[in-house]
């Protein structure tokens, strides 16, 4: 999907650093961020239509970041990009309304969950 916009949001810079050179021939990243505060504002700034965000962030956490994206109307597609892989994560992300959530050990996995989103589906990893 050429020109999809996304904005990447991680606090390990190799983790950011490894999904731009990922991710970067098939989509257009229009942001990268390390913390969760700047999300929101970036997301209005940069209209991405999808938002790889991470669950720890160092000064949020993830959930509250998607919740904040959600009250303030944020259209983005969510896919969640965590080392969590416990079940109950995965329920809270899509509780939130994320539209994926893809586990760190599987990253290559990135790329076809934000295709499977931008076409209006979910990708589960349970």
């Amino acid at each position: 999907m050429p020109g999809t916009k996304l904005l990447l949001v991680d606090d390990n810079t190799a983790i950011l650093n490894s999904l731009v050179e990922m991710l970067a021939s098939e989509f257009l990243i229009v942001g990268r961020l390390s913390n969760g505060a700047e999300v929101s504002q970036q997301a209005k700034d940069l209209v991405p239509d999808v938002i790889v965000l991470d669950v720890s962030l160092g000064d949020m956490n993830g959930f509250e970041v998607a919740g904040e994206l959600r009250a303030g109307g944020c259209p983005a597609k969510v896919i969640f990009l965590s080392c969590h892989e416990m079940p109950a994560f995965v329920r809270r992300a899509f509780e939130l309304g994320a539209a994926g959530y893809v586990y760190k050990s599987q990253m290559a996995d990135l790329a076809s969950a934000i295709h499977t989103a931008v076409a209006g589906g979910v990708y589960n990893p349970l």
